[in-house]
């Protein structure tokens, strides 16, 4: 039965820990075959006042945000075609590649590109998930796409993956898989 122990500085929120817990909880897992049940995660709280580093008292790190809706946001932001509010989102050496772009550096360049191939495309998101590795983040979502093709028929259900990697609460790259191109072929 693993039991995790964390030291931090009180100033966190309730979702904040929840989420440290569960990625604690996470990490154990990826490691020690035990069950969700099995895995005892304890969070020790301190006072600003009661801790102190190289003789001087600190304040606790805002908490990274969420890269899971981060990601949410940003890509609602991008299916209204508010590239304003999806730039916000990105990080200054944003990147991002589809199937058949050459890497493309900005929101201007993704909608001249997509021009041709459809009118307009949604995502319904199935599947979430984000990772840590290193100093960066990284979010899939899996699922579906539908939309209409330039000539205004519908089309739906064709699959999707996207990978993002998140730096410093911005998104620096994002590819994008899918499979538009064998269903427009068809």
């Amino acid at each position: 039965m693993p039991v995790v122990e964390a030291h931090i500085l009180e100033g966190y929120g309730d979702g904040e820990k929840a989420r440290l817990t569960s990625a604690l909880t996470d990490a154990v897992r990826f490691v020690v075959p035990a069950p969700d049940d099995a895995i005892t995660v304890l969070l020790h709280e301190y006072p600003a006042e009661a801790y102190a580093r190289g003789g001087r008292h600190r304040q606790p790190a805002p908490a990274a945000p969420d890269p899971t809706v981060l990601v949410k946001n940003y890509l609602a932001a991008m299916e209204a075609r508010d590239l304003a509010a999806a730039q916000a989102f990105l990080g200054d050496e944003f990147e991002t590649v589809f199937p058949g772009s050459q890497p493309m550096k900005s929101l201007t360049e993704v909608v001249d590109w997509a021009k041709g191939r459809y009118r307009f495309v949604k995502k319904k998101g199935e599947v979430i998930e984000a990772f840590h590795n290193g100093r960066v983040s990284v979010v899939y979502v899996r699922g579906v796409l539908f939309g209409e093709w330039p000539d205004g028929s519908p089309f739906d259900g064709i699959r999707f993956i996207d990978r993002f990697e998140v730096r410093g609460g911005r998104i620096a790259r994002q590819d994008v898989w899918n499979d538009i191109a064998e269903v427009r072929a068809q």
